[in-house]
């Protein structure tokens, strides 16, 4: 046990499980508008006890865990799709060019641009036409997903009310 670990507090598995949850609403919608108090409710806890756990946990906190996400899926789309640095940086859900180009280069250690060009001159697969992956990631009604939700035709009819008395 070194110095730093014998101080952490153990945490339950029923809270890991919670702040789990959580975590997994951040890997599946982190392009959505996440703020603290819907990852805190994925969670059922309060937001500043959330942020706290969180943090304890995993070793950062859910905005940084969120942020670091968001730049680690830009630098795949940029490293694999045709997209300018604007619509990479709002599919990944910044709302700010400039903030995003400042985060990623702080993080990263270079701009976007010049990421993308890194990664193709060090032979990267060459770019997905945007097209192509807007095209993609879009839902379509013959997606298993969607048709959860989709009945028979004939229930359609069924569940409509006729509009007036005499059509009974």
């Amino acid at each position: 046990m070194t110095p730093d670990t014998h101080r952490m507090q153990p945490i339950a598995p029923v809270t890991l499980a919670a702040l789990r949850r959580a975590h997994d609403l951040i890997d599946r919608d982190y392009a959505e508008a996440l703020d603290l108090d819907a990852m805190a409710r994925e969670a059922g806890y309060s937001k500043y006890h959330f942020a706290r756990t969180f943090a304890m946990a995993y070793g950062e906190t859910p905005r940084a865990y969120l942020t670091h996400r968001r730049v680690e899926r830009a630098k795949n789309l940029l490293r694999t799709a045709n997209l300018s640095i604007t619509e990479v940086c709002f599919l990944v859900g910044f709302e700010s060019l400039g903030s995003f180009s400042s985060l990623f280069r702080r993080l990263v250690g270079q701009s976007p641009s010049a990421y993308r060009e890194s990664s193709l001159a060090a032979g990267a697969v060459p770019p997905i036409p945007g097209c192509v992956v807007l095209m993609w990631t879009r839902p379509t009604d013959t997606d298993p997903q969607a048709q959860r939700s989709v009945g028979p035709v004939d229930d359609i009819w069924s569940t409509m009310k006729p509009a007036r008395e005499d059509d009974r």
